[in-house]
């Protein structure tokens, strides 16, 4: 019996995006990085890898965390529950430890974690829109505390625990950066600042107290105890402001920075990122608070892209340094993998440093296409990052690597592996496998070719465009056969072992077998209500295997559909099937491979593994059934090795040895060739150049030790001199030590002795002194105890006297507790009746209130503890206050001196106040007598006005007969205007009358001149006619005679027939005559038009001059109006001055006491002098007249012609 043929994962090209935190050191050599659904443990010297398959039925992990001593894994992995999975690195297996969820809170995701530095406890930040912050002891799988961090508008980035205080949490995010406590089972905020106005992407711990941020501004903040300390610009050396204030005004003065997406503490300072494809190294100075960049280190281009600018533009996703520190190691957005050796970096200084790949370039798209060969051990891939990469499955490197402008659909090895088919959007290419190159010879015009294959002896190959499959000869590109017949895509094809038969299946649910021979359909499963996905045919060509959106494994054999395998409401995307017939492997939906035993079974019976993270695209089995070979959408290549459930490999058939040819242009060739011996050349040339240079150094060198021997030797010299004269110095001192401690001895020895004696006469007379003081206290015990026996016999006397005045006190209030005691019977019915009532409102409160005062208690708690630092504080005020009272009597003595000195001044005001307000009576004795003065003048003045009413009367009388005059002047304006109206159009029509005369002249001279010419020309030809007949009358004479017929033939066409007759006749065209006459008749229109413009134009300047006339004559009749006026106004003002005269002289006096300047403006009445006011008006009519002559002459500037005038002004009346 075969044993069951199980897959092992051998090695995976490729690194899941989207992952928190994937990457990291777990020792000096081993990194660990998620790939697909697994966390690959890599080995970047030997080149291995170990797995950690994820969870099932996981959707993908989210977030990784390793331990502070790299021994624990956490994972946290999408569900329907997020999962946190912690496993033992150290065990061999990597065995899991734990899972962790969110309880009883329903947590879809965990987007950042941590662990504590003793690993014995750990923290996991859920996603929206809770936001919750979990504190586990994870070992016993227990939740300490939680608390939610932030709302769902401002989402977490990143939580930590403090390296140094297992109890202190940051968390930060979008306008989020907090730092969290735990304290009896509660985790408390302990920072209050709101920083909204940040992003903050990443942070790291550099100390017990202090905390590096990163922005997207790309700004560093640093905080000391949640304050912040001081910011500083990504991209600048030194710090921008240590002023929290002064560093947000900075920010909003500097343009868009890069962004801060990670943060790496290390012994030194930190790496950062700043930005596309760029990480800086930070070092603490001198003072240990500032940092200064020391190193840029950058991702280098890619030169196999068609734009090789494109790689610098990765964002930095993580930053991990070895434990030694020797390493950096770094992932990116678009899948791939840095490191660089920090020695190396720091030798190069003044170069750009730039990243390696740690392993290979990957995959950063999904891929679509997959193939392996017969002929060599290469793997070929596409995907949609619009790369090709050759892949090699014995050495698990990459050979080859091409960037395209389109993006690749379907890729196919020859089995010869020197050839690759690639179908991109817009052709089918057929390329050359170079030895360093991927380069096309031939393309095809297949547009987006979803599916394209190899026959097994590469003779042909297969291609689809949309629902044809075309068949074309490798050797002469001809297209063979065209397979029609599916009516929607075809998803899938295979060729049989003999490559007689193709298999195909499609969209609309058929799976046909095709004859390659005669292109025919050799049999046909048609299932409308599933859509196929992928196809694979049996080795002996009797079996068909097809899988689709039904979730079922169907086995086809002769058209029809003998078993169908339900798959457990998972999709199956692709099949392939071993050489050796024995096992079908599938690839589904959620990323997992199933091996299911063939034949197969209605059961389920197979073995399910975590491989992907998104849906399998393609699988396929090496030739010699070692390997299975998977690709997803996640961009990772998974290959896995076949073996049996003991662990061997599964027997080859035949041993299969590897072609090691290789394709070469000859120019390239040529080129290496002539590389190598330029190479060749500079080699010895180097080596002859090393040999001079180390020649010239030994020599130097052998210089230098002989100068530095003899040096040296002079200096054994001297050094020996010197210590010959150290060592007698030596004894010398030995000798005078020793006699002066002998010395010092015997003073000590004297001084020992007086002191001795000294002391013993002190204690005599203390002892005596002792005695005295006892002899005294016996003394005074003695009088104590009389005082107490006196004490004792008085308040025995007073307690008496007291109890007899308590017992009567007791008494009466005996009678009021009875009383009370009534009063309180009754008071307790009426309070069991409201207590029932009271109990049941109480404990509906009692819950609120115990809740509420439990928050006050912690609350108060706290306040307790801030009033007891307070009270010190309020003692130390208390003290100051003490003695601002003291200075405050001292102010107070100082300010009696001061008032008594202020009311000895007020005495002395109160007797100025007393003299000013005799003052005052004196002046309002004085404003009396004024007001009498002006109540008298006010009189006058109602007087005056009187007189101004007869004078306005007056003048009322002479504008009402001014008023009939006025009315004929109106008149006779107006039959004027009328009159010139007339006049303008007589002028108008006399005008237009002589330009048509002219016109009609001018046409009648040209008619008069043309028509002479006519006649003229018209005699010219008659006269010719006549000759002409004559002549010709005297050639018909000679019709007998040819020669003399053809002479005077001559002779008429030489007389008559002359050059310029020709010439007329061809200058005559009747197309110039046409062409003549247009540009005539287009002359003459634009000269009427431009005689009609010329008329207009003067019709306007004619109303202008008539308009100006008339407002002259106007004004100047006006003017002659006005002086009449004023002849009448000068009469009257003469008539009025003599009447003036004959009254009294009391009269003029009022009139001058009125006018002189002392008199009040209000109510003074200014005669209007008619004489002055008359010149005034001549005046402004005269200014008026000269603008108006100005606007004439500056008219007549403009518009020179005017035409003549034959109305005359009227002239201007002088009055004497």
């Amino acid at each position: 019996m075969m044993s069951a043929v199980v897959a092992q994962c051998h090695y995976s090209f490729g690194l899941q995006r989207g992952v928190a935190n994937n990457l990291f050191y777990f020792d000096e050599q081993t990194v660990i990085f998620p790939s697909g659904n697994n966390c690959v443990r890599y080995n970047i010297d030997q080149k291995w890898q170990r797995f950690i398959p994820g969870l099932e039925r996981s959707q993908g992990m989210y977030a990784l965390a390793i331990s502070s001593n790299r021994r624990y894994l956490a994972v946290s992995e999408r569900g329907d529950r997020a999962t946190i999975t912690v496993y033992d690195l150290q065990h061999e297996q990597s065995r899991k430890r734990k899972v962790l969820n969110g309880g009883d809170i329903h947590v879809q995701e965990f987007v950042s974690m941590a662990f504590s530095t003793d690993s014995k406890y750990f923290i996991g930040q859920s996603g929206a829109p809770d936001y919750t912050l979990f504190y586990w002891m994870w070992e016993k799988q227990k939740v300490m505390a939680m608390v939610k961090t932030t709302v769902a508008t401002n989402p977490v980035n990143q939580v930590s625990l403090n390296p140094y205080d297992n109890t202190q949490i940051c968390v930060s995010g979008n306008g989020v950066f907090k730092l969290f406590r735990y304290a009896e089972g509660v985790l408390k905020q302990s920072t209050f600042h709101k920083q909204e106005t940040h992003n903050f992407l990443s942070h790291a711990w550099m100390s017990e107290e202090r905390v590096i941020a990163g922005t997207e501004a790309g700004r560093l903040m640093v905080f000391e105890s949640g304050d912040l300390r001081w910011d500083m610009s990504v991209t600048t050396k030194t710090t921008m402001s240590q002023d929290p204030d002064s560093a947000e005004g900075n920010d909003e003065e500097t343009p868009q920075l890069p962004r801060v997406t990670v943060i790496t503490a290390y012994s030194k300072g930190f790496a950062c990122s700043a930005g596309p494809g760029t990480v800086y190294l930070f070092e603490r100075t001198d003072d240990k608070d500032n940092y200064r960049k020391t190193r840029e280190i950058r991702i280098p281009p890619d030169q196999c892209s068609h734009e090789p600018s494109h790689a610098e533009q990765q964002q930095i996703v993580s930053l991990v340094i070895s434990p030694s520190e020797e390493t950096v190691v770094t992932s990116t957005d678009r899948g791939q993998l840095y490191s660089i050796t920090l020695s190396s970096a720091e030798m190069s200084k003044g170069e750009q440093v730039q990243f390696e790949f740690l392993s290979h370039s990957f995959h950063s798209g999904p891929i679509t296409g997959l193939s392996v060969c017969i002929r060599k051990p290469i793997i070929a891939t596409c995907s949609l990052d619009q790369s090709v990469r050759i892949w090699n499955v014995e050495t698990n490197t990459l050979e080859l690597y091409k960037e395209f402008q389109e993006e690749a659909f379907s890729i196919a090895l020859h089995p010869f592996g020197l050839f690759v088919m690639v179908g991109f959007s817009d052709k089918l290419r057929l390329m050359n496998l170079l030895i360093d190159d991927v380069r096309t010879f031939k393309e095809f015009t297949v547009r987006a070719c979803r599916e394209c294959a190899f026959s097994h002896g590469g003779h042909l190959f297969a291609a689809v465009n949309g629902n044809i499959i075309h068949i074309y000869s490798t050797t002469t590109f001809e297209n063979v056969l065209n397979l029609k017949g599916h009516n929607g895509k075809v998803r899938s094809i295979a060729w049989s072992g003999d490559d007689s038969r193709l298999v195909s299946c499609g969209m609309e649910g058929a799976v046909y077998e095709w004859n390659t021979l005669t292109s025919k359909r050799e049999s046909e499963s048609v299932l409308k209500s599933c859509s196929y996905t992928s196809v694979t045919i049996s080795p002996d060509a009797k079996t068909i295997f097809a899988v689709g959106t039904d979730c079922t494994l169907k086995e086809i054999q002769a058209c029809q559909i003998l078993r169908e395998v339900p798959a457990e409401d998972v999709a199956y995307t692709t099949i392939a099937m071993s050489r050796s017939g024995r096992t079908l492997f599938t690839g589904t939906s959620i990323g997992t491979i199933r091996a299911i035993k063939y034949p197969l079974s209605t059961q389920k019976d197979w073995i399910e593994y975590q491989a992907h993270s998104s849906p399998v695209t393609k699988m396929v089995i090496t030739f010699d059934d070692q390997y299975l070979l998977t690709v997803s959408e996640d961009g990772c290549l998974l290959i896995w090795k076949i073996i049996d459930k003991e662990g061997r490999g599964l027997k080859r058939d035949k041993e299969i040895t590897y072609a090691e040819e290789i394709l070469i242009t000859k120019s390239d060739l040529e080129e290496k060739n002539q590389v190598m011996l330029e190479l060749k050349t500079r080699v010895e040339e180097l080596k002859m150049e090393n040999e001079y240079q180390l020649r010239l150094k030994d020599m130097n060198y052998n210089e230098k030790t002989k100068e530095l021997s003899t040096t040296f030797v002079q200096q054994m010299e001297s050094l020996k001199t010197n210590i010959q004269i150290l060592k007698t110095e030596r004894d010398n001192m030995e000798v005078a030590n020793q006699e002066t401690m002998f010395e010092v001895m015997e003073k000590h020895s004297k001084e020992l002795q007086d002191m001795e004696s000294a002391n013993s006469q002190k204690l005599m007379l203390e002892y005596e002194k002792y005695q005295e003081l006892q002899f005294k206290s016996q003394q005074m015990q003695q009088d104590y105890e009389k005082q107490l026996q006196q004490m004792d016999e008085s308040k025995t006397a007073a307690l008496e006297e007291l109890t007899l005045y308590y017992e009567g006190k007791m008494q009466e209030k005996l009678l009021v507790l009875e009383q009370c005691q009534e009063e309180s019977r009754i008071q307790a019915r009426e309070f069991e009746e409201s207590r029932k009532q009271m109990e049941e409102d109480g404990d509906r409160e009692i819950q609120d209130i115990r809740v509420r005062y439990e928050r006050w208690l912690r609350d108060e708690r706290e306040t307790n503890m801030r009033m007891k630092r307070d009270t010190g504080i309020m003692k130390k005020k208390f003290s100051s206050l003490q003695k601002d009272i003291d200075n405050s009597n001292v102010e107070m003595e100082r300010m009696k001196l001061e008032q008594q000195k202020l009311q000895a001044i007020v005495k002395s005001l109160e007797k100025d106040i007393l003299a000013l307000k005799k003052a005052i009576q004196e002046r309002d004795e004085t404003i009396q007598d004024k007001e009498k003065r002006i109540y008298d003048l006010k009189k006058k003045n109602q007087e005056l006005e009187k007189f101004k009413f007869v004078l306005d009367y007056k003048i009322k009388e002479l504008k009402k007969q001014i008023e009939p005059r006025e009315n004929d002047i109106k008149e006779m304006k107006e039959q004027i205007h009328e009159m010139e109206e007339e006049l303008d159009t007589f002028h108008k029509k006399n005008t237009q009358g002589e330009l048509d005369i002219a016109e009609l002249k001018l046409k009648l001279t040209t008619t008069d001149k043309e028509m002479h010419k006519g006649l003229q020309k018209v005699r010219d030809v008659e006269a010719l006619v006549r000759r002409f007949k004559t002549d010709l009358h005297n050639c018909v004479g000679f019709i007998q005679e040819p020669k003399r017929l053809k002479e005077s033939i001559r002779d008429l066409y030489d007389r008559y027939a002359q050059q310029s007759d020709v010439l007329d006749k061809v200058s005559v065209d009747p197309n110039v005559q046409m062409e003549y006459a247009r540009q005539r008749d287009h002359l003459e229109r634009n000269v009427a038009s431009l005689k009609r413009k010329l008329a207009q134009d003067s019709v306007v300047h004619h109303a202008d001059n008539v308009k100006i006339m008339q407002e002259n004559v106007t004004l100047i009749s006006e003017v002659n109006d006005l002086r009449r006026q004023l002849h009448l106004a000068d009469s009257q003002v003469h008539d009025y001055k003599s009447m003036m005269g004959k009254k009294g002289l009391k009269q003029t006096n009022t009139l001058k006491a009125l006018l002189s300047p002392r008199a009040n403006p209000s109510n003074m009445v200014v005669r209007l002098n008619e004489e002055d006011k008359g010149d005034r008006i001549i005046q402004l009519q005269r200014l008026e007249i000269q603008r108006l002559r100005e606007e004439i002459q500056v008219l007549m500037k403009i518009h020179p012609y005017r035409p003549p005038s034959t109305a005359k002004l009227p002239s201007l009346q002088t009055n004497t």
